[in-house]
């Protein structure tokens, strides 16, 4: 039976070009609200595809570190393709010397691996590629994951306290930091949580933690 490779997009891919190329190189694919990554090609490989002007403004954001740090928490094989030409740097930025360390950083920190292409169809050659690599020849499944691997305790700790609405990695780490165990926060009053995540999210955080269970019957919703 003749192997077709499928690929996963996020839904804000449409448009780039990609999805379609994907498509005349007789690959599959799926549309789906990805969490991570733009790319899905196996339970292992997901790719982040950038172009030179949103990877640059990424690296000053701060979103290429987020983004390489998800990837790294969920996949085993991350990778970001940095999509057209370097010289474009040059006149998106003058801290080009900057952008090109940040990919440098994100390999070493993170794992992920840098691929570079020319175009939209370059970009999809490489996925198409990937894709039967991994589910042709490894016969790996495709699989979205929804939670990250957990394998340190850090990583479980910080995913605890960022699925708290309005706390985001970056505030996880802060207040794991500050009070050193979720224990800890679970503890806090509403002006020690304050101190580090400001008072509207220390209020929602304190009411959530400690506001008696009361699920409401059918109809009550």
């Amino acid at each position: 039976m003749v192997c077709r490779a499928r690929v996963y997009v996020d839904e804000r891919e449409r448009g780039s070009g990609v999805p379609e190329a994907l498509q005349e190189l007789g690959v599959a694919i799926v549309f789906q609200q990805l969490g991570v990554g733009d790319y899905v090609v196996s339970d292992r490989v997901a790719v982040e595809r950038k172009t030179v002007e949103d990877l640059a403004k990424s690296v000053f954001d701060g979103r290429l570190f987020d983004q390489a740090r998800r990837l790294s928490e969920y996949y085993e094989t991350p990778i970001i393709v940095v999509e057209g030409s370097f010289s474009e740097l040059e006149r998106v930025t003058s801290r080009s010397f900057q952008v090109r360390m940040a990919l440098l950083a994100v390999s070493i920190d993170y794992g992920v691996r840098i691929a570079y292409s020319a175009s939209p169809t370059e970009t999809a050659k490489i996925l198409a590629s990937l894709a039967r690599r991994e589910q042709c020849e490894s016969r790996r499944p495709v699989v979205v994951h929804r939670k990250p691997r957990f394998e340190k305790l850090w990583m479980q700790q910080l995913y605890v306290v960022q699925s708290f609405p309005g706390i985001g990695p970056r505030l996880a780490e802060k207040l794991l930091e500050k009070f050193g165990s979720i224990e800890a926060i679970c503890r806090a009053s509403i002006v020690e949580l304050e101190r580090v995540v400001g008072y509207e999210r220390a209020k929602k955080l304190y009411q959530i933690i400690h506001a008696k269970f009361s699920k409401p019957r059918a109809g009550n919703e």
